[in-house]
């Protein structure tokens, strides 16, 4: 299992120093804070589970939301993957499907980023009264 965690660890250092060349040092800290937020929010329910949020909100002042749409859509689903990859690492279980959402916003306390997280339960289909049948 040892190999398989510094190769882990070893992709995910590389993902970082993609981002930092990508993005600059500013993609670095905000996946750092979304792994952060992860972290700070995991509850133990039971001997070897642990229970994480799955709904995430990113917000961006105007020039980070500009830079990561002329990126494209892929920096989202990095961003998404990063956060999945650190969840497996360290045996985390989502509380529902994961979710992460990028919006813009004026009012950013930093001037970059604010990163926040809750549980977004699983609805199904068939909570919706127009979802099931034709």
């Amino acid at each position: 299992m040892g190999a398989l965690s510094a190769l882990e660890a070893a992709l995910e250092h590389r993902m970082a120093a993609l981002w930092g060349r990508v993005l600059g040092k500013e993609s670095v800290e905000l996946l750092n804070a979304l792994h952060a937020e992860c972290d700070s929010n995991a509850v133990v329910c039971a001997e070897g589970r642990v229970l994480v949020p799955n709904a995430y909100d990113v917000a961006l002042a105007d020039g980070v939301h500009e830079e990561l749409n002329r990126r494209g859509g892929r920096v989202g689903q990095a961003i998404t993957d990063s956060l999945a990859r650190h969840a497996e690492r360290h045996g985390y279980e989502w509380a529902g499907p994961l979710a992460v959402h990028i919006a813009r916003s004026d009012d950013v306390p930093n001037g970059r980023y604010r990163v926040a997280s809750r549980v977004m339960p699983h609805v199904r289909a068939d909570g919706f009264p127009h979802a099931s049948g034709g």
